[in-house]
Protein backbone atom coordinates (compact mmCIF):
# COMPACT_ATOMS: atom_id res chain seq x y z
CA UNK A 1 0.00 0.00 0.00
CA UNK A 2 1.62 3.29 -1.05
CA UNK A 3 2.07 6.13 1.42
CA UNK A 4 -0.99 8.33 1.59
CA UNK A 5 -3.39 5.58 0.50
CA UNK A 6 -6.58 5.95 2.53
CA UNK A 7 -8.30 2.72 1.46
CA UNK A 8 -7.83 1.08 4.87
CA UNK A 9 -9.75 3.83 6.66
CA UNK A 10 -13.43 3.50 7.53
CA UNK A 11 -16.05 6.05 6.55
CA UNK A 12 -16.21 7.21 10.15
CA UNK A 13 -12.45 7.85 10.20
CA UNK A 14 -12.70 9.81 6.93
CA UNK A 15 -15.56 11.94 8.30
CA UNK A 16 -13.54 12.54 11.46
CA UNK A 17 -10.52 13.70 9.40
CA UNK A 18 -12.75 15.98 7.29
CA UNK A 19 -14.22 17.54 10.42
CA UNK A 20 -10.78 18.10 11.99
CA UNK A 21 -9.36 19.55 8.75
CA UNK A 22 -12.33 21.91 8.43
CA UNK A 23 -11.76 23.10 12.00
CA UNK A 24 -8.10 23.85 11.25
CA UNK A 25 -9.04 25.72 8.05
CA UNK A 26 -11.52 27.84 10.05
CA UNK A 27 -8.56 28.86 12.22
CA UNK A 28 -6.50 29.94 9.21
CA UNK A 29 -4.33 26.86 8.60
CA UNK A 30 -3.64 26.25 4.86
CA UNK A 31 -5.72 23.44 3.31
CA UNK A 32 -2.88 20.95 2.75
CA UNK A 33 -1.45 21.47 6.22
CA UNK A 34 -4.93 21.13 7.75
CA UNK A 35 -5.42 17.83 5.90
CA UNK A 36 -2.02 16.55 7.05
CA UNK A 37 -2.75 17.44 10.69
CA UNK A 38 -6.22 15.91 10.49
CA UNK A 39 -4.94 12.51 9.32
CA UNK A 40 -2.15 12.63 11.91
CA UNK A 41 -4.80 13.16 14.60
CA UNK A 42 -6.97 10.31 13.26
CA UNK A 43 -3.93 8.01 13.31
CA UNK A 44 -3.09 9.04 16.87
CA UNK A 45 -6.70 8.47 17.96
CA UNK A 46 -7.32 5.20 16.16
CA UNK A 47 -3.90 3.71 15.49
CA UNK A 48 -4.31 3.80 11.70
CA UNK A 49 -6.88 2.39 9.29
CA UNK A 50 -9.51 0.09 10.84
CA UNK A 51 -11.05 -1.49 7.75
CA UNK A 52 -9.33 -4.86 7.48
CA UNK A 53 -9.09 -7.79 9.85
CA UNK A 54 -9.90 -8.27 13.49
CA UNK A 55 -10.48 -5.52 16.00
CA UNK A 56 -12.64 -3.49 13.67
CA UNK A 57 -15.21 -1.41 15.48
CA UNK A 58 -13.29 -1.40 18.76
CA UNK A 59 -13.45 1.72 20.90
CA UNK A 60 -10.34 3.85 20.38
CA UNK A 61 -10.57 6.00 23.50
CA UNK A 62 -9.90 9.19 21.47
CA UNK A 63 -6.58 10.08 23.13
CA UNK A 64 -6.01 13.23 21.06
CA UNK A 65 -9.34 14.60 22.24
CA UNK A 66 -8.10 14.52 25.84
CA UNK A 67 -5.03 16.73 25.43
CA UNK A 68 -6.80 19.98 26.36
CA UNK A 69 -5.49 21.67 29.47
CA UNK A 70 -2.19 19.78 29.53
CA UNK A 71 -0.09 22.92 29.28
CA UNK A 72 -2.20 25.06 31.60
CA UNK A 73 -0.88 26.57 34.81
CA UNK A 74 2.53 27.69 33.54
CA UNK A 75 1.92 31.33 34.47
CA UNK A 76 0.99 30.39 38.02
CA UNK A 77 3.88 27.94 38.37
CA UNK A 78 6.45 30.57 37.38
CA UNK A 79 5.35 32.94 40.19
CA UNK A 80 6.86 32.79 43.66
CA UNK A 81 4.94 31.32 46.58
CA UNK A 82 4.72 34.78 48.16
CA UNK A 83 3.16 36.21 44.97
CA UNK A 84 0.59 33.42 44.80
CA UNK A 85 -0.20 33.81 48.51
CA UNK A 86 -0.64 37.57 48.20
CA UNK A 87 -2.93 37.06 45.22
CA UNK A 88 -4.98 34.47 47.12
CA UNK A 89 -5.35 36.78 50.13
CA UNK A 90 -6.44 39.64 47.88
CA UNK A 91 -9.02 37.38 46.19
CA UNK A 92 -10.33 36.18 49.55
CA UNK A 93 -10.69 39.77 50.77
CA UNK A 94 -12.56 40.70 47.58
CA UNK A 95 -14.93 37.74 47.99
CA UNK A 96 -15.55 38.67 51.62
CA UNK A 97 -16.21 42.32 50.72
CA UNK A 98 -18.57 41.30 47.91
CA UNK A 99 -20.43 38.88 50.18
CA UNK A 100 -20.93 41.60 52.79
CA UNK A 101 -22.20 44.14 50.26
CA UNK A 102 -24.61 41.60 48.74
CA UNK A 103 -25.90 40.51 52.15
CA UNK A 104 -26.85 44.11 52.95
CA UNK A 105 -29.33 44.28 50.04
Amino acid sequence: MPRGDKSAYTGKQERKADHIAHSYEDRGVPEQEAERRAWTTVNKDDGGGKKSGSGRGQDTGHPAAHKGGETGGKASASRSAADRSASAKKAAATRKRNAESHAAH
